[in-house]
């Protein structure tokens, strides 16, 4: 018999929805319900996430914890090293039943679809309801993303970004772009140099919460890739905006101009560095949008800078969760290319010849973070001209970043990085020969290979991979229309230095395979 506690609702709040207004504590009582946050080991090594990734989400937990308690709410917490703890989601609602016996137990959508699976089940093992809310923290909700996709034979964020322009409002005037363009990307595609004055994120310095969170981590997670020390990141929702705002006041004027480049040292150049934030709910995607938006209506900003970041959040982030949702719980085994080779080692170490890997995983160990272009243009590039298994680099991606969930990682690296879904969200794949690295970084300078030379045992790998890639791929890519231009060249190559292109990079990969160092 269900006893009487005098819980109404038992409210289940995840690592990623540390936010006051979530959809569930709307739905809440103060005075009726509790709510409940769990630190379980299955979230922890489903994927072995990095070291300051699972800091991160386990301290910002705790603070957000007492944020609620502060504000009346009461509340149950289940620490990882709690004796009791089953290590799963299921358990711990199941063992909180037990003790609180609720009369029904609500939760906000998981923003990952095996969460949302395993939250399906739990009703045939408690004696109470569980009701599923819709999470209204987006600014596309998922039906509305699924009727813009119904019916249309290509789905293209710019399109989709458009069409969320005129329905926000955001940078438009008289129903217009502001600036008689929706897309000012050609204005974002400079190098930066080294004698630049790059501003730093906003860092915190620990407190004593998430001091004990890290000397969990050390002692539970210490084989985990990353490290740990020094761990800067804002861990409550008032550390996150404050991170913003300093990125508004030093550096949203040349991120526009500056997004694309990369500098060996300069680990974040003019990016926000708040994804992190944003993805685990301590920040609002709109309120970031409005605030940018405001820079830029106060003459602080120039509209390629404040367009270039609106269109990341509003365009590539709210699509790219659109079609997740679309097309899971197939769309993690897709592998157009049929792509099969192992994640290299290196990936895991850094241990690499090649400087612009061994600098982007290197930063990526330091601090569980790279920009887009870090990770699309140079370890994403790397992966898709050498033809590793997409699933793997999904999990490295998925494990290695602070702000990565599955939500969004999955169709960045699946559809965008690694071109495994044949074009469904992507018209084309994202790769270059060494050229472009060695235009938009200093990468190159100083490298074990030649970025000038083609073939050959000192030759830039990505030079013949990249045409490698080209030649092993045309059934499926050379009608490509935005690749006409790489494979009119292929052809109009002479044969012996086709082969010699064929052979350097089959000698590459030789060497990628046997596990040499490369």
């Amino acid at each position: 018999m269900r006893k009487d506690t005098g819980c109404r609702n038992l409210i289940l709040i995840l690592g990623d929805q540390l936010t006051p207004a979530i959809s569930s504590l709307r739905r809440a009582d103060k005075a009726l319900d509790r709510v409940l946050l769990v630190e379980v080991h299955d979230e922890t090594t489903y994927v072995r996430h990095h070291k300051k990734k699972i800091a991160f989400i386990l301290s910002a937990m705790r603070h957000f914890a007492d944020e609620l308690r502060q504000g009346g709410w009461q509340v149950d917490y289940v620490k990882l090293e709690d004796t009791a703890n089953t290590g799963s989601f299921g358990g711990e609602v199941i063992r909180a039943c037990e003790r609180l016996s609720p009369q029904k137990v609500l939760l906000t959508e998981p923003g990952e679809w095996r969460v949302l699976e395993d939250a399906q089940s739990w009703q045939a093992s408690l004696e109470c309801p569980v009701e599923i809310l819709e999470d209204t923290r987006f600014i596309a909700t998922r039906a509305a993303f699924q009727a813009w996709a119904t019916g249309r034979k290509q789905l293209r964020m710019e399109h989709f970004y458009r069409d969320m322009r005129q329905k926000t409002g955001l940078l438009m005037s008289d129903g217009k772009p502001e600036g008689g363009k929706w897309n000012f990307d050609a204005d974002n595609r400079k190098p930066a140099r080294s004698d630049f004055f790059m501003p730093q994120p906003a860092q915190f310095e620990p407190d004593e919460l998430t001091k004990d969170v890290l000397g969990l981590v050390e002692r539970r997670f210490g084989e985990h890739i990353g490290d740990l020390h020094p761990f800067w990141f804002a861990v409550t929702r008032q550390d996150a905006e404050t991170a913003f705002d300093a990125f508004l006041e030093t550096a949203l004027a040349d991120f526009g101009t500056y997004q694309d480049a990369m500098l060996a040292g300069e680990k974040y150049l003019y990016h926000s560095v708040v994804s992190a934030y944003l993805n685990a709910g301590l920040l609002d995607p709109m309120d970031l949008c409005r605030k940018v938006e405001s820079a830029y209506r106060a003459g602080k900003a120039p509209l390629n800078a404040t367009e270039g970041f609106i269109r990341q959040i509003l365009g590539w982030r709210e699509y790219v969760r659109g079609i997740y949702w679309l097309k899971m719980p197939d769309y993690v085994h897709a592998n157009a290319l049929e792509a099969s080779r192992s994640l290299p080692d290196f990936y895991w170490t850094g241990d690499t010849k090649m400087r612009c890997m061994a600098e982007a995983i290197g930063q990526t160990i330091e601090e569980a973070y790279a920009h887009h272009i870090q990770r699309l243009m140079v370890t994403g590039n790397f992966a898709l001209l050498a033809g590793i298994d997409p699933r793997e680099v999904h999990e490295w991606y998925l494990a290695v970043y602070a702000d990565a969930y599955e939500w969004v990682e999955l169709p960045n690296t699946i559809g965008m990085s690694q071109f495994a879904d044949g074009g469904l969200l992507a018209s084309k794949p994202y790769m270059s020969s060494g050229n472009y690295i060695n235009r938009m970084s200093d990468y190159c300078q100083g490298c074990a290979y030649d970025v000038r030379q083609k073939t050959g045992p000192h030759a830039c790998p990505f030079n013949a991979l990249y045409w490698d890639f080209l030649d092993r791929n045309q059934g499926l890519l050379g009608n490509n229309p935005r690749l006409g231009q790489p494979f009119a060249t292929w052809k109009r190559m002479d044969d012996h230095k086709k082969q010699d292109l064929r052979d350097s990079a089959s000698s590459f990969l030789s060497l990628l395979d046997r596990g040499a160092g490369v």
